[in-house]
Parts: structure tokens; C-alpha cells; sequence
């Protein structure tokens, strides 16, 4: 097997630095930052919100601490995206359109956690959402067409 070859396959040509392909890769990147932030400010919010005195349950704390530390592996497939990583592109693509919904989708489930909890995670995943319809558009899939597999 020619690993030239498989590379070649997995792996999209060079950005310029002028491309709208390039621009829509900075904007997933900052994105994906501010969805780190904004998860930050939810697990201080929590740790807020336990030191005062009022109820916080494990599921909070894990979804808290748990969603932060996905914001870092997006950020890492973002930046493996920009350099043209076609794996780290569809993993990102995947996991911007899965995420939100799961997000939003527990949090609705009766008594996992209260409704203030459930609008702050809504709000955090936002940029995921804008992430997801970024990889979308017309200058990304230019890019990193979809690549048949051989049988």
C-alpha cells in the first residue's frame, strides 16, 4: 500500500490566506473558543451557584467540567482542519452537528437538571451550532470534498 497515496486522500491542498475557505476556518476557530469560554463561565457559574449553598447535582458538575474539555479536542481538530486534515474536518463537522442537539436533548429530559442549568448549557452551545453550519457551506465542502471509499 502506497501511504503517499493515502495520505493524498485524507489530507486537503494548502489554504491561502485570503480564501473563503480560510476566513470560514477562522471563524469555526474563534467559535470554537468562545464555546470554550462560555463553558468556563458555566462551570464557575456552577461552582458559584454550590458555594452559595443551593443545590447542584452530579450531573451538573460532570456536564460542567466534562464540556470545557471538549471545547479543547474541537479546537484541536479545528486547527488540524485549517491545515488542510480532511480527517480532522468531517470528526468536526460530525461532532458540531451531534453535540447541540445532545446537549440541548438531555438537559429537556424531566429532573436531570434545573431549567436555569439547561438555558445556560443552550446558550454554551451555541458557537457549536454556528460551527456546524460554517463546515456546511459551499467554501469548506470546496474544499474537503467527500471522498468515495474502494471496495
Amino acid at each position: 500500500m502506497d501511504l503517499t497515496a493515502q495520505h493524498a486522500t485524507t489530507t486537503a491542498p494548502a489554504l491561502a490566506d485570503a480564501s473563503p475557505a480560510h476566513d470560514a476556518l477562522t471563524t469555526v476557530r474563534r467559535c470554537v473558543v468562545l464555546y470554550g469560554a462560555l463553558g468556563g463561565a458555566a462551570l464557575a457559574g456552577v461552582v458559584t451557584v454550590a458555594g452559595a449553598g443551593h443545590p447542584v447535582n452530579t450531573f451538573m458538575w460532570v456536564r460542567a467540567v466534562l464540556l470545557p474539555l471538549v471545547a479543547v479536542f474541537l479546537h484541536r481538530l479545528a486547527v488540524a482542519a485549517s491545515r488542510g486534515d480532511r480527517k480532522a474536518f468531517e470528526r468536526l463537522r460530525g461532532l458540531a452537528a451531534v453535540l447541540p442537539v445532545a446537549i440541548v436533548g438531555v438537559d429537556l429530559i424531566p429532573g436531570v437538571c434545573p431549567p436555569w442549568y439547561a438555558v445556560l448549557q443552550a446558550v454554551c452551545v451555541l458557537p457549536v451550532a454556528g460551527v456546524a453550519v460554517l463546515t456546511r457551506r459551499a467554501a469548506l465542502r470546496a474544499v474537503f470534498p467527500k471522498v468515495r471509499q474502494r471496495a
